[in-house]
């Protein structure tokens, strides 16, 4: 019986022109979940938010990647620091969820560290001999800011993100992304395989009938672009109408001409940082796996610097943000329902359409990182 690195690799193996979805089992199998953890997770760079979220000194966000607790700060000089976020005493997790702290205290015995890992102080210990304060400092993770995102790594080898991503500035620099301000995050867990919620982001294919009661009728599926995907992303394009006055271009904005004053980018950034950008606004997810039948989501979005300062941007956005909101219902539901359905015993991938493309190279991307050598 084939394994799901086999039936992955066979599954990659057909040209676009007749692929089919993955196999069930790259997504209910605890093995391959395994391998996506060392492979891609504790290998590629992942996406915890925007920089303009922790731009106060202090100001923090906690993840675990791949099973390791990290958090991302700034520190007293303004600098964005990642570090282990396990207490060099007897091991405890330090901070939780996102905040701002003037130190880092241990829950357990109060360790103290200052905002660059050092330790501060620690109380009772002057009898042990062989302390020394000096000794002590968490371990640094790297750590990038790009076009306004942060994003870690625990792979010392991982090129740059600004060489991995370079062509993504190619496409959309005029959109002006990194000055996009962020105006809400929250977190979610669903109950999904995270390739599901991240395949469903990739395609508009199921706009019209899973957004029948919201976006479904915005975007009309001959108008949407699905190019091939490059190394490190893939993406796709929609021409916005005025239904949705904030997804144009604010008059203000002289930087886009012609269609791109309405075209929204889908971009999935690998291994899963999508992002829905308009010239007016946009929104995220960043995914991880919390366990094989759940997913960890990050999702967070705002609004583009002329529309900030419009006078009735705020109305705009709470319109879109109610919008959003009942946007992830249904994405919720039918990425749920997805999940029940693979994990059915006669579940066989189907045909993929043309408006597809960009997960059959996520396909691509996710097998040549978990086969091994």
């Amino acid at each position: 019986m084939k394994d799901a690195l086999e039936e992955l690799q066979e599954n990659v193996a057909v040209p676009f022109e007749r692929a089919r979805a993955m196999p069930p089992s790259v997504y209910t199998s605890e093995a391959f979940l395994k391998r996506e953890l060392e492979g891609i997770f504790a290998q590629d760079w992942f996406c915890v938010g925007r920089a303009s979220a922790l731009s106060g000194a202090g100001d923090y966000v906690t993840m675990d990647l791949a099973g390791q607790p990290i958090v991302v700060l700034r520190d007293n000089d303004g600098t964005l620091r990642a570090m282990s976020n396990v207490c060099l005493h007897r091991m405890s997790t330090l901070l939780e969820g996102r905040g701002t702290t003037r130190a880092i205290v241990c829950p357990y015995h109060a360790w103290t560290y200052n905002l660059d890992g050092r330790l501060r102080g620690a109380p009772a210990m002057t009898l042990n001999s062989g302390f020394c304060k000096d000794d002590y400092k968490l371990p640094s993770v790297r750590c990038e800011e790009w076009l306004g995102w942060v994003f870690v790594t625990l792979n010392p080898d991982a090129d740059t993100v600004a060489n991995r991503l370079g062509r993504v500035e190619e496409l959309v620099g005029d959109y002006d992304m990194g000055a996009y301000t962020e105006t809400f995050f929250e977190t979610h867990i669903w109950d999904t395989n995270w390739k599901v919620l991240a395949e469903n982001f990739m395609e508009s294919y199921h706009l019209p009938v899973c957004h029948a009661g919201t976006i479904g009728g915005l975007s009309k599926l001959e108008e949407m672009i699905c190019p091939p995907g490059e190394e490190a992303f893939n993406y796709h394009t929609i021409l916005k109408d005025d239904q949705l006055q904030i997804a144009l271009a604010h008059p203000e904005n002289t930087r886009l001409k012609g269609e791109r004053r309405r075209m929204t980018y889908l971009l999935a950034l690998y291994p899963s940082l999508l992002i829905t950008l308009t010239p007016g606004y946009f929104w995220y997810l960043t995914l991880h796996p919390h366990g094989v039948g759940q997913v960890r989501i990050g999702f967070g979005g705002g609004m583009s610097p002329d529309y900030v300062n419009d006078p009735g941007a705020q109305k705009h956005f709470a319109q879109l943000k109610t919008l959003l909101d009942e946007v992830n219902v249904e994405d919720k539901g039918c990425t749920e329902k997805v999940y029940r359905g693979l994990c059915s015993q006669v579940a066989a991938p189907g045909h993929l359409s043309h408006l597809e493309r960009p997960n059959y190279d996520f396909a691509q991307y996710i097998n040549a990182r978990v086969q091994p050598g």
